[in-house]
Parts: structure tokens; sequence; C-alpha cells
């Protein structure tokens, strides 16, 4: 019963699986460029969040601070805003709050990576799927006896090979897409990190009421 069935999947041979990876690659080009398209424009402007936090670090006028901020776009901004919102209160509330928000802006900036891991870690085994697919397929046409099954053998076998050859060309740009946005990801919080903690020092040393 089990082989049966096993057999009449063989049947189809490996073309389902092949148009599967094809798929599977257009999600990755599609997730890639959608990924690329947020990263690059939920960036705050690098001159005015630098002027602005440096003004706060030499006067910690976190009123006038906060209010710069707020004129402001991108994922940084939006931390920093998070914290000095509670600058009144203390700083490590301020913490707390640029903490949080950081670990949000993560999982927004993170959105989709995972589908891009799941594809480079298992298109070879699919690949590997549709190899045995076609193997199989070849070795019942052999067992046909007809005059035509040579053919049809080498057919299915080159037709198997190019399923597990089409895996791996999926799978190898979909690691490196997801290692080029993951890192992207963490040197980007790193960075929102490290304005984070000087804010904090400021807040810290000197703390002034918004």
């Amino acid at each position: 019963m089990i082989e049966t069935g096993i057999l009449s999947l063989a049947m189809f041979g490996a073309s389902w699986v092949l148009w599967l990876l094809i798929a599977l690659s257009l999600g990755v080009v599609a997730i890639s460029i959608e990924r690329a398209v947020f990263l690059v424009g939920d960036t705050s402007s690098r001159g005015p969040l630098s002027s602005s936090v440096n003004a706060f670090l030499g006067s910690g006028d976190a009123s006038s601070f906060r209010e710069s901020l707020g004129k402001q776009s991108g994922f940084e901004a939006r931390i920093l805003k998070a914290g000095l919102d509670l600058a009144h209160i203390s700083p490590e509330a301020v913490e707390k709050a640029m903490t949080g928000t950081a670990t949000a802006e993560r999982l927004r900036m993170e959105r989709g990576l995972a589908f891009l891991a799941t594809v480079g870690s298992n298109s070879p085994f699919i690949g590997l799927f549709g190899t045995v697919l076609g193997i199989l397929r070849a070795f019942h046409d052999l067992s046909l006896d007809s005059a035509d099954a040579s053919k049809a053998v080498m057919a299915g076998i080159s037709e198997a090979l190019v399923a597990t050859a089409v895996g791996l060309m999926v799978a190898i740009p979909a690691v490196v897409l997801y290692n080029v946005f993951g890192r992207a990801v963490k040197s980007r919080l790193g960075r929102a990190a490290s304005l984070a903690d000087l804010v904090i020092a400021r807040l810290s040393a000197h703390p002034k009421e918004g």
C-alpha cells in the first residue's frame, strides 16, 4: 500500500518539485526587495539626528531634544524619543523605554527573514527529494523493458539531477541574503544602542525634566 502510493507520487517525476523551488525563489526575491526598501526608508537622517544628539549632550535640555526627535523619522529617532518621553520620571525609566522600543523595532526589521532562513536550509532537501522521485520514475520506466526504456531512463535521471542543482541554486542566495539582512539589522540596532547609551549617560549625569 505504502509502496504503491510512493510509486504513484514518483510517476509525476521531479517537475512539480522544480516548480515549487521556482515559487520559493520568487518568494525570496520578493521578500529581499521589500526588506531592502523598508530598511533603507526606515533610517533617520544622519545629519539632523547627530546635530540633535550633540546639542542635547551639550545642553542637557531633554524637552528641546524630544521636540527635535518628534520632527524626525526613522527607527533611531523613535527609540530615542520613546525614552525621552519618560525623562521626567528617571534615567532608569528612559533606559527601559528605549530597550522595549528597540526590541519592537528589531521585530519589525526582522519580519520575513525567517522565510529566507527556512528556504535556505530546506531547499537542498526539497531538490534532493525531487532527485529521488526522478530516479524512482527512471527505474520504473526501465522495468517496462520497452524499446525506448533506456532513453526514458536517461531523461528521468537528467531531470532528477536538475532538481538537486536547482535546490542548491535557490538555497545559496537565500542563505546569503539572510546573513546580509541579519548583519544589517544587528548593525542598525548597535548604532541605535550607542546613541541611547549617550543619552542615558547625559540624563544620569545632569537630569533635566522635560
